[in-house]
């Protein structure tokens, strides 16, 4: 029982070390706040992928119930820490995310052109914004055949958990 406690302890610490670290990166000003529009590249840093309604619920549990703007590290870090805890938000398996760009390469060619990509991730499920599309696409696309070979792109975008 003791162990499980101190192991729990240990744990926490861990996750208010990362969060700090994580959430520093960004607070320009040294004040301990952040702006609430770098919450969701914090969290994502810090291995959790929740969809924009998942991160729009985590910042309203987080913003001042006046919002300013700023997120302070105060009301982040309990809030954080328990996402953490429950291992909330966890990324895809890569075998998953293989599958869901096979369904798009009926032909299984191994590849989605520029053109498709943009078309399936703007236009169907939940759209990416245009800034996710360049960011997307600058990591994605080979440039010379201007195409995405998805087996790469999985494997360099998959999270290592260990």
């Amino acid at each position: 029982m003791a162990d499980d406690r101190d192991r729990d302890k240990v744990a926490v610490a861990e996750f208010h070390k990362k969060i700090k670290e994580a959430f520093e990166v960004f607070d320009h000003e040294s004040n301990n706040t952040v702006d609430v529009r770098e919450v969701g590249t914090i969290i994502r840093s810090l291995g959790c992928c929740p969809s924009e309604g998942e991160l729009h619920d985590l910042i309203a549990e987080v913003e001042e119930e006046e919002p300013t703007g700023y997120i302070r590290f105060e009301k982040f870090l309990p809030v954080m820490t328990e996402v953490l805890l429950e291992r909330r938000y966890r990324p895809i398996p890569e075998d998953i995310l293989l599958r869901a760009f096979e369904v798009l390469d009926p032909a299984k060619r191994g590849f989605l052109s520029k053109d498709e990509l943009i078309k399936y991730m703007t236009e169907e499920g939940e759209p990416f914004s245009q800034e996710e599309m360049e960011e997307m696409l600058s990591a994605a696309i080979d440039p010379e055949s201007n195409s995405i070979h998805y087996k790469d792109y999985i494997t360099m975008m998959v999270i290592d958990e260990n």
